[in-house]
């Protein structure tokens, strides 16, 4: 500083970022002749350097703080950031074409495009403010956040979106999805710069054709919406979305009732009214045919469409299951085979055969065992059911 100033009168550096000591786990000080610490190459070789770098980015010792290091933390990262991220990804990839739908000519009307790209300017507000702060714990801790968000919340509530025939919908899902994922891995290129660099290059569809071209060469992102207001209202919406469905969630746990099965209502004293598209949603998530405002309530009482209905969602959940297990992509049709002695799984089977098939990409429903790719004895609400699938 003396010498920066008495030459250009400036301060040499406006900014220092200093560490703390790393310890083991039993709060030794890692050293080189003690060799009491984890092989650096095994953590990086089992979890990756991304997952390492984001741990110790975000971790206490970037504070100049001590860090009892703990190989658990960096898995536990690992799991929930780049794992999740990655199947988020994959699951884009089956219905987008990589490095189109990438620009949001128009916004979605959808109310869960809403919601993530305003999840998405928080983000990129709180990140860049501590960045601006040279605080890199608190960079990073809301990245791990926002990816649980796009998986759990958005992606989970989405799915049908991206396999349904309402193609306007559909297009404006993908172009969120696309969009939302160039822009996260410019956030988390600085914290995890491979993995960012990956989902950046196949989603623009440059995949490393072009040395000049890397989302380390990008600018760093700029808020999408145009009102602040608004985004924060239906941030705010969609927190009481998730909190009603969480109580009635618990509801549903208290009366030892399966989210499969179709309910008559719920009411909830937690908000006086919603819009209709977010009441959907609260219906969709309890599995319940009408949403109230007044008092804390489940209805329970069961019709005989709803026991089919709930029959119904048992079977696809075990013929979709089957699928997988078989190894089946969403481009493969199967047909179906049963056998029980159950009248209601019959029922089921034959007056809501076509909505069971187009749940389960199946062509033909038959009952009777006969040779098949893939088989198994399950128990749909207590009823025993052998089901099987051969290729169609």
């Amino acid at each position: 500083h003396v010498i920066s100033t008495a030459l250009f009168d400036l301060n040499s550096f406006e900014n220092v970022v200093t560490t703390g000591v790393i310890l083991n786990e039993k709060g030794e000080k890692m050293s080189k002749s003690k060799k009491n610490f984890p092989d650096p190459y095994k953590v990086i070789n089992e979890f990756g350097a991304d997952a390492l770098r984001a741990y110790l980015m975000g971790s206490t010792v970037m504070h100049a703080e001590n860090l009892f290091f703990n190989e658990n933390e960096v898995k536990d990262l690992f799991r929930k950031n780049i794992m999740i991220l990655w199947n988020v990804y994959n699951f884009y990839k089956q219905y987008a074409a990589l490095g189109e739908s990438l620009k949001l000519e128009a916004q979605s009307p959808n109310v869960l495009d809403k919601w993530i790209l305003s999840k998405l300017d928080q983000l990129i507000e709180e990140v860049t403010k501590s960045m601006d702060a040279y605080d890199l714990p608190r960079s990073v801790r809301p990245i791990g956040d926002f990816i649980n968000d796009l998986s759990t919340w958005y992606l989970r509530r989405s799915r049908d979106r991206f396999k349904g025939e309402d193609e306007t919908d559909k297009q404006a899902a993908l172009a969120t999805t696309g969009y939302v994922l160039v822009e996260l891995s410019k956030v988390m290129a600085p914290f995890m710069p491979f993995m960012a660099e990956r989902i950046w290059q196949e989603v623009t569809g440059n995949n490393f054709n072009d040395d000049s071209k890397s989302v380390h060469l990008e600018e760093w992102p700029k808020a999408s919406l145009k009102s602040k207001d608004q985004s924060l209202k239906i941030l705010a919406d969609m927190e009481i979305v998730r909190k009603i469905v969480e109580a009635g969630l618990a509801k549903r746990d208290e009366a030892g009732i399966k989210i499969r099965q179709p309910l008559p209502y719920y009411s909830t004293d937690i908000a006086k009214e919603l819009s209709p598209e977010l009441v959907e949603i609260i219906k969709d998530e309890l599995n319940v045919l009408e949403v109230r405002f007044g008092i804390n309530e489940l209805g329970t009482e069961m019709t005989e469409e709803l026991l089919d209905e709930g029959t119904k969602r048992e079977l696809v959940r075990f013929i979709n299951a089957l699928r997988k297990n078989a190894g089946l992509t969403i481009e493969d049709r199967v047909g179906i085979r049963f056998e029980t002695e159950d009248a209601r799984v019959k029922s089921v089977m034959i007056n809501m055969g076509e909505s069971l098939m187009k749940d389960t990409l199946a062509t033909s429903i038959d009952n009777g065992r006969s040779d098949v790719l893939i088989e198994k004895d399950v128990k749909v609400n207590g009823a025993e059911v052998w089901l099987g699938l051969v290729k169609a």
